[in-house]
């Protein structure tokens, strides 16, 4: 099963990073805003290479593949939420840029005398 979540990137906390038995490791949290009639707001943690795939800001709406797993640690459980792709979502609703829209209805440059 496939779970995914679109919202607004609220904050983006700092990248933290260490050594431990499998070696190297670095991960991101980040909070995601959804867009519903009841908003959430939800901390999302982004591991190695998945932080340098898309860079994200403050701002942009994502839409984020996740995974969520909980773990048990000295009787009290804690729960992740994996973002293992992360998408931004496209400007215009359709992904069509700005310069293409405008040619879709016959907007151009003046001074070019190209009939399309």
């Amino acid at each position: 099963m496939e779970l995914k979540i679109t919202g607004i990137v609220k904050e983006l906390l700092p990248e933290q990073s260490g050594t431990g038995a499998k070696g190297n490791w670095r991960r991101r949290e980040f909070i995601l805003a959804t867009e519903s009639n009841y908003p959430k707001q939800i901390c999302m943690v982004q591991w190695g290479d998945s932080i340098d795939k898309v860079e994200i800001g403050v701002g942009e709406k994502i839409t984020a593949s996740i995974d969520i797993a909980s773990r048990e640690h000295n009787g009290r459980w804690y729960t992740d939420v994996k973002a293992w792709k992360v998408e931004r979502e496209p400007e215009h609703g359709l992904g069509v840029s700005a310069s293409a829209d405008k040619a879709a209805v016959g907007i151009g440059d003046p001074d070019d005398d190209m009939p399309f």
